[in-house]
């Protein structure tokens, strides 16, 4: 059974940084590639960024090359997203989701397995 767990959202000021988890169980991370993805309240669900399960492969959204990083740790199963200076513009729920054809696009679609979602507030 796939599952996949987000947590380490919050409030944070402008400026600021938060790092997001998601643990996932039911499959290894060398085989499906692993999404970040945003959605703002009367926003479209967006991509934040993909990590390749394959090949461990980064992808960025324009918006968030240069603050934000995703990397994983095999061993524990969970993969992360690094958010730093942050902006107003980047508060949303933060869902991560699992591709198994290891696309390695972010495109929601491509994605079968998703998350909760975590929330990311950006306020002073």
């Amino acid at each position: 059974q796939v599952q996949l767990v987000e947590s380490g959202g919050g409030l944070v000021q402008p400026g600021g940084s938060l790092r997001l988890s998601c643990v996932v169980s039911g499959f290894t991370l060398d085989r499906y590639a692993i999404g970040w993805f945003r959605q703002a309240p009367g926003k479209e669900r967006e991509g934040v960024s993909c990590i390749g399960g394959s090949d461990g492969s980064t992808y960025y959204a324009d918006s968030v090359k240069g603050r934000f990083t995703i990397s994983r740790d095999n061993a524990k199963n969970t993969v992360y997203l690094q958010m730093n200076s942050l902006k107003p513009e980047d508060t949303a729920v933060y869902y991560c989701a699992a591709d198994s054809f290891d696309t390695r696009r972010l495109l929601p679609i491509l994605y079968a397995y998703w998350g909760q979602g975590t929330q990311v507030t950006v306020s002073s």
